[in-house]
């Protein structure tokens, strides 16, 4: 007879204690639910009781300021046992000096120090200012008086950005300085009977960290005072107001202005006389005057033999009275006639073949233009030569193949930046901060910061009580 099964018979077979019966699962997640809170508690608890305010950090902090991980206080006010969540401003400008941006900055619109340098981000560097921190001003640049000098709608390097200033309007190199780098980077002979060298941009053009291969030479008589001085050619080279980073040496300095005694005295040996195998100082006219007579003077007392001149027929020129054939002069007419000769020499072939030379009537010595060399190319930013070494001169600075003209400005333009610095990962860097900076560190203050660590302080307390 078949068995009949019915839903009460198969209902009989459930376990109605199934639910109640301890397992391995019920007993772990019994413990869990009660040593994870005591756990908690207890890990707040050490906290409180070590004054350890990590535990309210919203971040890490960045490398610099680490130590102050547990000491909320240095930033951040505390009123009724708690703290604010942005730091003051007062408490960055307490070991910082943080110099204004610009003199016509709109003060409503000055951000507060937190605002662009964001910390509990982990180990970043401050510094590194987003582009939205910027563009909160520049988007829609507004200045306290007078009128907007520069772009007034820039929100990257990407967009809005022009080409740069000296690129615009035509602008000209306004050195005095006559350089042809088209000829000088072509093979060219080092000297009258020099061997053929080629030139290479480095030969000139580097830092104030960097030794000249071209220096000038041993002999101390050709030396010029260019080497105690930070110019060009002697003269003041002309100012460039800028905000300059604040950052020590380090070897990435912006190039040097060329100087002759670093770059050209190699070269350009200055020579006067074939008496002599020395050249006069690269100086001003006055003092290459009393080189010369200083050398002369010496050359005849040790040669009284020589203020017998005997005219040389190969000099005559057609149409011109002919002069004695000997002349007996005397050793300060001998030192007059070789001085002006030699200066003569001088201000028509040797130095007005690099400078603009003008004579008055009333001055018996040429003046010398001003060589009015710029120092900095990009005066509103920072340009790292060392990070870009990588690359060959010419392919930025290409445009000095061919240049002849000193007027010539050979900076690359901003299309030559962004074929490297753009969006995305296969490209480099382009936020703002790589260029540029925001504080003004000509202005910069000396701080004098009060603030001392606790834990050094609570170990000077119980030396003192010790004693």
């Amino acid at each position: 007879m078949a068995r009949t099964r019915t839903t009460k018979k198969l209902a009989q077979r459930v376990d109605l204690n199934y639910f109640k019966r301890a397992t391995a699962y019920k007993r772990a997640m019994m413990w869990l639910s009660v040593v994870v809170p005591l756990l908690a508690v207890g890990w707040i608890a050490w906290r409180g009781f070590t004054r350890d305010s990590r535990v309210y950090s919203s971040g890490r902090m960045s490398q610099a300021h680490a130590v102050l991980e547990k000491e909320c206080a240095a930033c951040h006010i505390q009123k009724t046992g708690e703290f604010s969540s942005h730091a003051a401003n007062s408490a960055c400008l307490a070991c910082h000096d943080g110099p204004v941006h610009h003199e016509n900055e709109v003060a409503a619109a000055v951000p507060a120090c937190a605002t662009c340098h964001m910390e509990h981000r982990g180990r970043i560097d401050l510094s590194s200012t987003s582009n939205q921190s910027c563009a909160a001003c520049h988007g829609s640049l507004r200045v306290g008086s007078g009128q907007v000098h520069y772009a007034a709608k820039i929100h990257s390097f990407e967009d809005g950005h022009p080409e740069f200033a000296l690129l615009r309007d035509g602008a000209k190199d306004s050195s005095t300085i006559r350089l042809n780098h088209a000829i000088h980077l072509k093979p060219i002979r080092q000297g009258p009977k020099g061997p053929i060298v080629q030139l290479e941009c480095g030969d000139c053009h580097r830092n104030y960290a960097a030794e000249w291969k071209y220096a000038v030479s041993p002999n101390p008589a050709s030396a010029s005072y260019e080497l105690l001085q930070d110019n060009s050619s002697g003269h003041a080279v002309q100012p460039v107001p800028s905000l300059k980073p604040y950052a020590p040496g380090n070897g990435r300095e912006p190039m040097r202005p060329v100087s002759f005694a670093t770059a050209c005295s190699g070269c350009h040996l200055l020579t006067f006389d074939k008496r002599f195998d020395e050249g006069v100082p690269h100086d001003e006219p006055e003092v290459v005057h009393a080189f010369l007579v200083r050398k002369f003077r010496e050359y005849i007392a040790a040669h009284p033999g020589e203020v017998r001149v005997i005219r040389d027929p190969r000099r005559d020129l057609t149409g011109e009275p002919l002069p004695p054939d000997v002349r007996v002069l005397t050793q300060a007419q001998w030192v007059a006639e070789r001085t002006a000769a030699a200066e003569e020499l001088l201000s028509r072939k040797t130095c007005k073949q690099c400078h603009a030379l003008s004579l008055h009537q009333s001055a018996s010595l040429p003046s010398i233009a001003q060589a009015a060399v710029r120092e900095r190319w990009l005066p509103h930013a920072k340009f790292d030569h060392d990070a870009h070494r990588g690359f060959s001169c010419v392919s930025c600075h290409r445009k000095a193949l061919t240049s002849t003209q000193t007027t010539d400005i050979l900076v690359p333009g901003i299309a030559n930046c962004k074929t490297c610095h753009a969006p995305g990962p296969e490209h480099a860097e382009s936020r703002c901060f790589e260029c540029h900076t925001y504080h003004d560190w000509a202005r910069r203050k000396e701080v004098r910061s009060t603030y001392t660590l606790p834990a050094l302080q609570n170990e000077r307390d119980s030396s003192l009580g010790s004693e």
